[in-house]
C-alpha cells in the first residue's frame, strides 16, 4: 500500500467513519470476548473501508463500516474455526453473524444500532449511564452502584426511569419495542 494512499482527503475518516467507532465497538464487544478481537476486527474493516474509499466514493460510509466491519468478524471466526486456536465457545453468535445475512439486513441493523445509540443519548446522563452499564454490559445493580457511588435503589430507580424515557422515545418515532 503506498505510503499516500488515505491521504487525499485527511479529515474523511475523521469526519465519516471515527464517530461511529464507539457504536461498532460496543456491537463487536457483544460479539467477541477477547478486546484484541475487537481491536483487531476494527482496524482491518478501517483499512478496507479505506482502500474503497480511496478507488470510488461511498455513498454511506457508516452503512459500509459495519458491512465491512461483519465481513471482517465473519473472516476472523472462519480463521478461528480452521486453526483450533479459539474455541466457538468463546463466541456469543446471535443473527447478526449469520452467513446468510445479506449487506441490506447488515445494514437495516446498523440503522437500528444507530436509533438506539440515539435513543440512549436522548436520556439524562445518569439514566444514560445506568441503562448502558445494565443493559449494554450487562453489569449488576450492585456494581453499577458502587461504580458509580450511588445507592441500589437509586440504581434501580434511575434504570426505570430511563426505561419509560427509551420507551417514549420508541412510540414518539413510531417505532415497536
Amino acid at each position: 500500500m503506498p505510503p499516500n494512499e488515505f491521504t487525499a482527503d485527511p479529515n474523511w475518516f475523521e469526519e465519516n467513519l471515527q464517530p461511529h467507532e464507539p457504536m461498532l465497538r460496543a456491537w463487536l464487544r457483544s460479539q467477541f470476548s477477547d478486546r484484541n478481537e475487537i481491536d483487531d476486527t476494527i482496524h482491518d474493516a478501517y483499512i478496507r473501508v479505506l482502500q474503497t474509499h480511496a478507488e470510488k466514493p461511498i455513498c454511506s460510509p457508516k452503512a459500509f463500516l459495519f458491512a465491512t466491519a461483519h465481513n471482517c468478524a465473519l473472516m476472523r471466526i472462519r480463521k478461528s474455526k480452521v486453526r483450533r486456536e479459539i474455541s466457538l465457545a468463546d463466541f456469543e453468535l446471535s443473527d447478526i453473524l449469520v452467513d446468510k445475512e445479506n449487506i441490506t439486513q447488515a445494514i437495516a441493523r446498523s440503522e437500528e444500532l444507530e436509533f438506539l445509540t440515539q435513543a440512549i443519548q436522548s436520556l439524562p446522563q445518569r439514566c444514560r449511564q445506568i441503562i448502558t452499564l445494565r443493559k449494554i454490559y450487562g453489569i449488576s445493580q450492585r456494581a453499577i452502584a458502587k461504580q458509580l457511588d450511588i445507592s441500589e435503589s437509586t440504581v434501580e430507580t434511575q434504570g426505570t426511569i430511563g426505561m419509560k424515557k427509551l420507551s417514549g422515545y420508541f412510540r414518539r418515532h413510531k417505532i415497536d419495542r
